[in-house]
Order: structure tokens, then sequence, then C-alpha cells
């Protein structure tokens, strides 16, 4: 059985081919060679971090189907300064237009140490931003965005760090290991 942690970069598609565009788009292709690993979940194109890949298709269900619950964390830059009430709407779960969301584990912290992204966030010096350590656990259409922003916080730049037991550590954008 393989397993496989890659640091998907900001831009890359959560697949090994890019169909119905006339402008190919960055793939996992271009940084994984390894032959009958698919991945386990998705992460959005303009997302970055963590993303799982198996040839086992059973584990690649339990990570990726929401009925197993399996906890996703985020840290994630959102502008504005977010207070106590919307952390707590987070916290309690948030009615989007697909329905009610599962409670989030959320705190502000500082700011991590990331490496540079590939276009950078804009900066816009009338309008503060902070950091967000939000957790999970299911993985609807961009829910971590449409979550902070349903509390006035429209997520900047998004970066999955965990999922499960399996952490993203010190691996740089594009590269990969075996687990």
């Amino acid at each position: 059985m393989a397993l496989i942690a890659f640091n998907k970069p900001f831009g890359v598609l959560s697949q090994f081919t890019d169909q119905g565009t006339d402008s190919p788009r960055a793939t996992l292709s271009a940084f994984i060679d390894v032959a009958g690993v698919y991945p386990a979940g998705r992460l959005d194109r303009d997302s970055e971090g963590l993303l799982l890949l198996t040839d086992d298709g059973r584990l690649q269900a339990r990570i990726a189907d929401p009925r197993f619950k399996l906890p996703k964390t985020y840290v994630v830059q959102v502008e504005g300064e977010p207070d106590e009430a919307a952390l707590d709407r987070l916290r309690a779960g948030i009615v989007l237009n697909d329905g009610p969301t599962r409670p989030a584990r959320v705190e502000a912290i500082t700011p991590p140490t990331l490496w540079p992204r590939d276009p950078p966030v804009r900066f816009r010096k009338t309008v503060p931003d902070a950091w967000l350590k939000l957790t999970i656990s299911e993985g609807r259409n961009r829910q971590v965005r449409r979550m902070t922003a349903a509390v006035g916080l429209p997520t900047l730049r998004l970066v999955r760090w965990q999922t499960g037991e399996w952490e993203l550590g010190t691996l740089a954008p594009g590269e990969w290991r075996m687990l």
C-alpha cells in the first residue's frame, strides 16, 4: 500500500489530468510520478497544503468520505479582525446555502511561518488581516472559505495543515514523501 503526503502548491489542480479548458493548468502529474495513486479528497486550485494520495481504495474512502468525520485542520488568513462572536459562530456551526455545517474548532493564531505564495496574497494598508487555525470534520466544496465569509471574514489564503493523523510537516510546496 502506498500513502503519499504532498504539499500542493497554489494553482495546482488536485487531479492528474486537466480536462475541459483550452489553456492547460498545472496538475499533480507535474510533481508526482508514482503509478496507481489517487488523491484522497480534494484541495481547491487556490488552496495549498497537505493532499494525501493512495493506491488503497478503502483508505481513500476513509480519508475522503464525510461519514468518517476525519478532522482536517487548516491555517487560514482572513481579511478583518475576528472577534469572539465570529469565532463562536464558527464553533457552533454555520448555516450555508447547502445546509448547516458541523461545529468547527477554531482559534485566532499568530501568523504562521509559511513559504511565500506565488502570486502573493494582496495586501491592503487600510484593511487588517488575521490568521485562524480551523478544524472541520466534513469536506464540502469550498467549505472553509464559505464559513469564514459567512462571519464577515473573507479568506485570503488557505493552507491545509493536517488530515486525521497525517501532518504537512516540513514539506515545501511541490514536495512529497511516502508515509
